[in-house]
């Protein structure tokens, strides 16, 4: 059995809720309140807890598969994963996707987000 966790979703915000979903388990898993191999409650037991559909928990969990913060074992379920220091690679696509993300919710499109990122940019010195 897992424990319940104190994870909300605001339909108010601009944030949909998958991606409130996986801040907060992300922030506990690397705030150290959830260890390594601790079981994540299973999809549709969050949904219904959450009273989201249960696709929306699961791209939560994918996304934070996809950080290596979580790994889904069919007869585990899905675990908090070991921590390993992240690649270059790693760090670089989560912050485009980052990046992408923020640019979307603020109604961007792909042209102005590459256009506002050309003006900031500064070679290293």
């Amino acid at each position: 059995m897992t424990e319940p966790l104190e994870i909300t979703v605001d339909p108010g915000l601009h944030v949909p809720p998958y991606e409130q979903i996986r801040q907060q388990l992300a922030d506990l898993i690397t705030g150290g309140v959830l260890k390594t191999g601790h079981r994540l409650p299973p999809i549709r037991q969050l949904a219904a807890d959450l009273q989201l559909a249960a696709g929306t928990v699961a791209r939560a969990y994918q996304e934070l598969e996809t950080e290596g913060l979580v790994q889904t074992r069919r007869a585990a379920g899905t675990v908090v994963a070991p921590r390993h220091p992240p690649t270059t690679e790693h760090r670089t696509e989560t912050v485009a996707r980052q990046y992408v993300e923020a640019a979307q919710r603020l109604g961007l499109t792909l042209s102005e987000a590459t256009e506002a990122v050309k003006r900031h940019w500064h070679p290293p010195r």
